[in-house]
């Protein structure tokens, strides 16, 4: 019997490997974020009002027709020496055209990604700080945050190597101009 030798795995491959070998528990979302791999809970129902407020508007009212994925995994370049960033953000926009979804695997690349969507739960940090750098790493135009701790609505826009150049802040009840593609006021009233 002949032995191969193989080349030793590096530390990223290993955590690359042992994250996508994973099995959460049912409900429960796995992410591999910066070199960390974070396990997060089912969400709570107000987290899903906000999201279905979100994505009624946008479908309804955006200039470019938009097709909606919540919990897509993308693949996402990821900074220093870490492997792939693989994120779930809570909602995931694209242009009807582009059928973005349409034979994609379990992780896609984000190529063609209009905006994500991320409403704070249980670790808000990860969605303001390392989740907005991922974003913006991988290109993602428009990334929008409803932050539940601070009662408001983020829009990030202009995403420059790790993190984005442009942000707008207004608070939940207030409206909240989304730019092209989908050229609409999100109205926020209905959040409080």
């Amino acid at each position: 019997m002949t032995a191969m030798a193989h080349e030793p795995l590096t530390q990223e491959e290993v955590l690359l490997e042992g994250f996508l070998a994973l099995d959460a528990p049912e409900g429960f979302r796995a992410e591999l974020i910066e070199g960390e791999i974070v396990v997060t809970p089912p969400p709570d129902g107000d987290h899903e009002d906000y999201i279905g407020l979100i994505v009624n508007q946008v479908i309804r009212r955006s200039r470019t027709d938009m097709q909606f994925s919540g919990n897509k995994g993308l693949k996402l370049q990821s900074g220093g020496g870490c492997p792939k960033d693989h994120v779930i953000p809570d909602g995931t926009f694209a242009p009807m055209k582009l059928r973005l979804y349409r034979g994609a695997d379990s992780w896609m690349p984000c190529d063609g990604v209009a905006m994500v969507l991320e409403v704070t739960s249980t670790k808000p940090k990860a969605d303001r700080e390392a989740k907005r750098r991922c974003y913006a790493r991988g290109g993602i135009p428009l990334y929008l945050l409803v932050d539940r701790e601070a009662s408001s609505v983020t829009l990030f826009s202009e995403p420059e190597k790790d993190d984005y150049r442009e942000h707008c802040t207004r608070p939940l009840g207030k409206p909240l101009a989304l730019p092209e593609p989908f050229a609409i006021e999100l109205d926020t009233a209905d959040f409080l």
